[in-house]
């Protein structure tokens, strides 16, 4: 059973996944918790499709397409707000306008490219067993400074999280952590991209966090468990992947999918049970 559990790590692209979805998973846990409770799920999966303007401007220029990757995330997540307040929309709207924009700016520049352009199918599709050793130090630079901000304005988040009109009265500047959630939701979308791709990010994003807000309500607590299973979902992805020669990225998501479905389960039976009458004697 210990082999079976530590074979796959005997080599060093295992061992690399493994170490880059550690990083996913405590950065997703954490910005997830925010976002599930903010209801901002749609935003994840905005930012990850509206990276690929930045990639395709940063490949076709030959610059470093994570940098382009970051900037597209980062003024898309800028860009939601202001249009939020601007215009007078709700979220879904502003982030529906964002996301279809520069979703349709990057397939215009990759339109005028010819021929096969590998590189950015990890992009699109992820590829977690490809991770190189420079993505893994800027996974951890980039997750590093998401859970540093989050840690060092946790109480002013928390309170905006909940009640951000009256986090305004008591003297919080609401308004530019609202947009400070929006840049780390969009700086935790890159943490994860080249990994998992654009299009399952945002699954690493929601499903651990929602799982957790089943079973407990504290955001603390939705923050470790969502971690935890965002990890076992990780591992048994990862496993599968080995064994089952699947596609690891789709393997860890379907693995939280099953997470959720059992956390489900869970509450579900709880309820019955709560609202139950007693056996008659």
């Amino acid at each position: 059973m210990v082999d079976w559990l530590l074979d796959p790590y005997d080599f060093a692209f295992m061992r690399r996944a493994l170490l880059v979805l550690l990083v996913i998973s405590v950065v997703g846990g954490v910005v997830g918790a925010y976002v599930v409770h903010k209801g901002l799920a749609f935003s994840g999966d905005a930012l990850a499709h509206s990276t690929l303007a930045g990639v395709a401007v940063a490949f076709v220029s030959g610059g470093n397409v994570s940098v382009g990757a970051l900037g597209a995330a980062v003024v898309t997540a800028l860009g939601i707000g202001w249009t939020r307040e601007r215009a007078r929309v709700s979220y879904d709207t502003a982030i529906g306008i964002l996301f279809v924009a520069m979703f349709s700016l990057g397939i215009l520049i990759l339109s005028r490219r010819t021929g096969y352009t590998p590189d950015l199918m990890s992009f699109v599709f992820g590829n977690i067993l490809g991770v190189s050793r420079a993505d893994l130090v800027g996974a951890v630079v980039l997750g590093a400074g998401v859970l540093l901000f989050v840690a060092a304005a946790y109480r002013e988040l928390l309170f905006v999280a909940y009640d951000p009109a009256m986090a305004a009265t008591s003297g919080i500047p609401s308004r530019l952590y609202q947009y400070a959630m929006l840049v780390m939701i969009a700086v935790a979308v890159v943490v994860a991209l080249k990994a998992i791709g654009i299009v399952l990010v945002n699954a690493m994003l929601i499903i651990p966090a929602a799982t957790a807000s089943l079973l407990v309500h504290r955001l603390p607590t939705i923050m470790l468990l969502g971690i935890g299973v965002a990890l076992v979902s990780s591992v048994v992805g990862l496993h599968l992947s080995y064994y089952g020669r699947v596609a690891a990225s789709p393997a860890i998501v379907l693995a939280a999918a099953a997470c959720f479905i059992g956390a489900l389960g869970v509450t579900s039976w709880r309820a019955r049970r709560i609202v139950a009458p007693p056996p008659a004697r």
